[in-house]
């Protein structure tokens, strides 16, 4: 086995590794977010969180964690489309937000 094949064989098993992780990240904050509008007496929309956020800070202790940013759509009264916030910052919800609404 060659150098070149062990690089290509670690890059692939980290990419399956990336992807596996990033799923469960987003199936965490999905079902967090469907709590969440529970709460709120709105209805989520489509069954789904997009990462539109991703980046490096530090938490409370000064370690680096990744920082995630996920939106997601909801309804209050069913005929206007509203946008939802979630912040995390490594497997810790930090904020979740809903942007202003109907009644």
């Amino acid at each position: 086995m060659t150098l070149g094949n062990l690089f290509w064989l670690f890059l692939a098993g980290f990419a399956a590794w990336y992807w596996w992780r990033a799923k469960a990240i987003k199936d965490f904050v999905l079902q967090a977010a469907r709590r969440y509008c529970k709460t709120m007496d709105v209805e989520l929309l489509d069954d789904a969180v997009y990462l539109r956020g991703l980046w490096f800070k530090r938490d409370d202790q000064g370690r680096l964690r990744v920082w995630r940013r996920f939106l997601f759509d909801f309804t209050s009264t069913g005929e206007e489309r509203y946008t939802g916030r979630v912040i995390m910052l490594g497997s810790k919800i930090l904020n979740m937000e809903l942007e202003p609404h109907r009644f």
